[in-house]
């Protein structure tokens, strides 16, 4: 190996002390105190230990070119106020760090530490070192570990590869870090742990982390200002039992789970901080005690289907002027003991609710705006309330909804633009209005149904295309709204013709309002019940209409076994006895075509002529009426058909389609709890029939088990024969006054044996298309005769049929 020259800085030790060393171990026991040692470019096996203050570094202009690698051990311990500069370190002793600083306050520079140690550089106890510019790249473990009690500076230094934590401190330790960059570490970037531990960042920037960014657990504590969190594997930034931390214009992006975790009675502090492309929530706050305050700060774009903000398990969240912004939902408060406090705040492009609470949870909005949400805020339940002062709510398809016995108050807020209403109450829910405005509703302003006690004081309404105000009690309870002072303009800008709704009821009105607001109107067509249907036919008449049907052999003895159930129930009934409860809902499955639709408009006229429906009229939807694009619009739209079924069938085709297969967070699951809801409140007003293929419709009953509890029984309609296929061309042919000439019905019933039978096949459609297929051919080879006989014009032949597919 090459020499080790020592020199000194004092001229009465320099003949001494000045000299050329074999090893570096033997340098060190030389020098003292102030002594400078210069060590060539070479590879040096030694462990070395630094016991005084001296200076070690490498040659000028050859940085790097001194590499310290001891077969085991550690490679440089440092136990004075030592400087040391420019040195390569190399380690690869798994239970020991590659540099250890036990005591002293040296100063470390350039140092590059490339190792698969326990630690690339560990500092305990009570040192204080000040590290420059120095490199770690340590496969085998924690980058940067400061533990014990001790301190010190790391300046512009950098964590490239750590096989654990990037830096980990604990123990009590509290250093700082200024302009660091830690990346590539298969733990957290930064992980403080323990009483009394404490970091204090600047400037720095972790990324490519193979875990959580900066994680603060055990009463640890953390002041980071400056920094940038990004491309993690785990959350952001997590922090768990009783951490503390605080964010100031910090950035923390591109993650794929939460941005921003916390629990266990831990504090967040954000101050003019971004959150943006999250995975799952920005800020997800839990447990008692467990707070965080966002202060000047901006949360938007998020990746994936999760609430920007979340708080839940009784935590508080404090939002102050801070921006909220593209997002699938905003604010999400649940569970008793949650709340949330925002003020200042602006929340828009919101694909679906801006602000939710539920489960018992409060908020307080004072002076916010929200723009571009399908819902502004939608108060879910029972014990769930709070208050929104002084807010606005422009561009939303609903501003506030309320809902299940929510409570909540709202003062002075107004609502632009809604597409469907301003404020919506339903199920139960409660609330007090006050002061509160609507304009430029494409809807209704107020819009309140089923006979919600809801109070509304010194309201207004302009522009309200459908009416300013909608009080429904649609289920006869004889309550409604408590409405003083509140006005109207009235004035629409739609034409719709109306039609009388039996289900409106005035509202409660106490004594001064005379006249301020508009009686309750009369509902529009596009939510009206349909027209009342001609006088019920006699039963055995709709029994015989169904009994000509072509087929369903076994439908016909299901409808009539239950028929049979109710007509016998009644009749035990008028005679004083106990009837058995029959279920009238029912699962029709099969394939398309086969007359599900018409057997469920004959249940329902059996049903109103035996006394059990009021109207028995059909009311038919699919996913597309019930389901709409947002949280909020989906329960409005079912409970609108259903109102329209009232006293019918509600017929509820390709019923499947509301649980698919990847639903993730589709709105068909809202819908089917509606319904479900719906069926049981009203079990006697309403007949719910849900129809579809057969394989599917039993995936759907599976999957959703407190609809299928609902239903008595499941009718299967199986395909049609070709031979009832014929019979039900020779029907339509007997409608319209056509007959089969001779050899036709023979090729017709080949036509239909040939016939692919695959999923789009539409057994009784396909025979009436194909009825009209041969009528419009017929009258191609018709309009060539220049005077057609009878026959010409009624007979239909074998070359009529169209050609197979």
């Amino acid at each position: 190996m090459g020499t080790v020259q020592v020199t000194h800085s004092g001229t009465s030790r320099w003949r001494r002390r000045t000299g050329e060393y074999s090893s570096l171990a033997a340098a060190l026991e030389a020098a003292g105190d102030g002594d400078v040692l210069t060590v060539p470019a070479g590879t040096y096996r030694e462990n070395l230990v630094l016991q005084r203050s001296v200076t070690l570094r490498g040659p000028e202009g050859a940085r790097g070119s001194v590499r310290i690698a001891p077969a085991d051990g550690v490679a440089l311990t440092i136990r004075a106020s030592a400087t040391v500069h420019d040195l390569h370190l190399e380690a690869t002793d798994s239970a020991s760090p590659a540099l250890l600083v036990e005591d002293g306050a040296p100063e470390l520079a350039d140092i590059r530490v490339v190792t698969r140690s326990a630690a690339g550089i560990e500092v305990r106890g009570g040192a204080r070192p000040t590290v420059r510019r120095c490199t770690v790249d340590n496969a085998g473990g924690v980058g940067i570990s400061v533990l014990d009690g001790a301190g010190g500076v790391f300046e512009e230094c950098e964590v490239m590869a750590a096989g654990q934590a990037g830096v980990a401190v604990r123990g009590g330790a509290h250093p700082r870090l200024e302009n660091c960059r830690i990346h590539h570490a298969s733990g957290a970037g930064l992980s403080l742990t323990g009483d009394g531990s404490a970091v204090e960042a600047v400037g720095c920037e972790l990324y490519e982390i193979k875990g959580a960014g900066v994680q603060v657990a055990a009463r640890a504590t953390g002041h980071l200002t400056d920094c940038t969190v990004h491309r993690t594997t785990a959350d952001g930034v997590t922090l768990d039992t009783d951490a503390v931390l605080t964010l100031a214009d910090c950035d923390i992006h591109d993650i794929p789970e939460n941005a921003v975790d916390l629990r266990s009675r831990s504090v967040l502090t954000l101050t003019r901080s971004t959150v943006r492309h999250f995975g799952r929530n920005g800020l997800s706050v839990w447990d008692p005690g467990t707070r965080v305050d966002a202060n000047q700060c901006e949360i938007h774009d998020s990746t994936g289907d999760y609430p920007a903000v979340w708080v839940s398990d009784g935590a508080t969240a404090v939002l102050d002027s801070t921006r909220v912004h593209d997002v699938p939902d905003a604010l999400f408060v649940l569970d008793r003991g949650s709340r949330a406090d925002v003020v200042d705040c602006d929340i828009a492009q919101v694909r679906n609710t801006a602000v939710s609470v539920s489960d018992g949870a409060t908020v307080q909005l004072d002076d916010c705006r929200i723009r571009e949400a399908s819902t502004g805020a939608w108060f879910r339940d029972h014990g769930s309330g709070g208050t929104l002062a002084n807010c606005t709510i422009d561009g939303a398809q609903t501003g506030v909804i309320v809902t299940k016995g929510a409570d909540p108050t709202i003062e002075g807020c107004t609502v632009s633009s809604p597409a469907e209403a301003g404020f919506y109450v339903s199920a139960e829910g409660r609330g007090t209005f006050h002061s509160c405005r609507v304009t430029g509703s494409s809807g209704f302003g107020f819009h309140v149904i089923d006979g919600c006690r809801t109070t509304l004081t010194r309201c207004r309404t302009e522009r309200c295309a459908r009416g300013g105000y909608e009080f429904a009690d649609a289920h006869g309870t004889g309550v409604g709204p408590t409405v003083e002072d509140c006005t109207s303009d009235e004035s629409r800008t739609t034409q719709a013709p109306t039609v009388t709704a039996p289900t409106v009821q005035q509202a409660t009105q106490t004594a001064g309002l005379l006249g301020n607001i508009p009686a309750p109107r009369q509902a529009p067509a596009a939510i009206a019940a349909p027209e009342e249907p001609a006088p019920g036919r006699p039963s055995e008449e709709v029994l015989g209409e169904l009994d000509t049907l072509v087929g369903l052999d076994s439908v016909k003895r299901e409808v009539r076994s239950l028929i049979n159930m109710i007509e016998v129930g009644r009749r035990r009934q008028e005679a004083g006895l106990k009837a058995a409860s029959v279920r009238r809902h029912l699962v029709f499955t099969g394939s398309p075509g086969t007359g599900k639709t018409t057997v469920a408009r004959l249940y329902g006229e059996i049903l109103h002529s035996l006394g059990v429906l009021e109207r028995g009229h059909l009311v038919e939807v699919s996913r597309v009426d019930l389901v709409g694009e947002h949280i909020g619009s989906t329960a409005i739209r079912t409970q609108e058909a259903f109102d329209r079924a009232r006293g019918g069938v509600l017929f509820v085709d390709e019923a499947y389609a509301l649980s698919p297969e990847d639903s993730g967070r589709d709105f068909g699951k809202e819908a089917i709890d509606t319904l479900v809801k719906l069926m049981e409140d009203h079990r006697d007003a309403v007949v719910v029939i849900v129809a579809g293929y057969t394989a599917e419709m039993e995936r759907f009953l599976a999957v959703n088990p407190g609809i299928s509890s609902r239903f008595s029984r499941t009718i299967r309609f199986g395909d049609y024969a070709p031979e009832e296929l014929l019979r039900i061309v020779e029907q339509q042919g007997e409608e319209h006054e056509y007959r089969l000439a001779e050899g036709a019905g023979e090729a017709l019933l080949k036509y239909f044996t040939t016939l692919p039978k695959g999923p789009s096949f539409g057994n009784g459609r396909t025979a009436r298309q194909t009825f009209e297929a041969m009528v419009e051919r017929h009258a191609g080879r018709v309009a060539e005769l220049t005077e057609p006989s009878t026959d010409d014009l009624t007979l239909l032949y074998a070359e009529d049929l169209p050609e197979l597919p």
